[in-house]
């Protein structure tokens, strides 16, 4: 092999590994992640993130792990925007804002459930964004489970975190109330919020092995997951091919994904 083909071999490396990743992710089999990773933008930084060195993972799993702010901007870089039938999913401007509101409440409203700082520490320096996300488990099913509630009464709690935040003497509470009182008034909902619930869907669904948004069911595109408070999911939203419908499945009643392309 020359020079030049190994070099050229690196980046293929990269994005087969990249395909592989995002197939187990989805749920998808490996030529609809390719198609999938067709979108250059999303190809790249995939690709990067499988190529990332370990000071650089540790990098990344420390931010994962630093609640709230610092686990939202993970989250929103970890899941990109993705091209389906069903159009545009993880998508949104203020997913990453958002994200930290939801977790800020949390921190507010629920302090228990986040996990004790020295136990984040120890499972950022390992490295694993895995070990990470069953560390948050807990915390991020319930900022999941926020965005079912009604989004006035949402939007009323985050005011009431961020007043909270302003007025008390912790100063980190401080530091992202203020962080996030700035954002606030320019913070779109509608455009956003359902590329957050994309995010912690797909998130959530992992360990489970289920199919999370952008996953193919037949001829339907998932575009949700249905979460009770505890244990599996029990219920994918899909929207069929050349629809604007989204129906409700039973977990189930639901077959393996096809190859059928997106």
């Amino acid at each position: 092999m020359t020079t030049a083909e190994r070099r050229r071999s690196v980046p293929d490396r990269a994005r087969r590994r990249a395909i592989r990743a995002l197939a187990r992710q989805l749920g998808v089999a490996y030529s609809v992640a390719a198609r999938l990773l067709a979108d250059e933008h999303r190809a790249w930084l995939f690709a990067h993130r499988e190529q990332r060195p370990f000071h650089a993972r540790v990098r990344d799993t420390r931010e994962a792990a630093d609640l709230p702010l610092g686990r939202a901007a993970h989250l929103a870089a970890r899941f990109p925007r993705m091209h389906t039938p069903a159009g545009p999913l993880y998508d949104g401007r203020d997913r990453q804002t958002i994200l930290g509101m939801l977790y800020a409440v949390l921190a507010h409203e629920s302090p228990d459930l986040l996990p004790a700082a020295d136990e984040l520490a120890w499972v950022a320096d390992l490295g694993e964004e895995t070990a990470v996300d069953i560390t948050c488990a807990a915390v991020d099913r319930a900022a999941r489970l926020l965005l079912d509630d009604d989004r006035w009464l949402l939007w009323t709690r985050i005011e009431a975190m961020i007043a909270a935040g302003e007025a008390g003497t912790d100063q980190r509470a401080r530091q992202t109330a203020l962080v996030l009182g700035r954002e606030l008034r320019e913070v779109s909902l509608r455009g956003s919020m359902p590329g957050v619930r994309h995010i912690l869907d797909a998130l959530l669904v992992a360990p489970y092995e289920g199919h999370a948004p952008g996953a193919r069911i037949g001829a339907a595109t998932v575009v949700g997951v249905v979460w009770p408070r505890s244990g599996p999911p029990t219920a994918y939203e899909v929207r069929p091919d050349g629809g604007q419908t989204t129906r409700r499945i039973s977990i189930e009643r639901t077959e393996q994904p096809t190859g059928s392309a997106i």
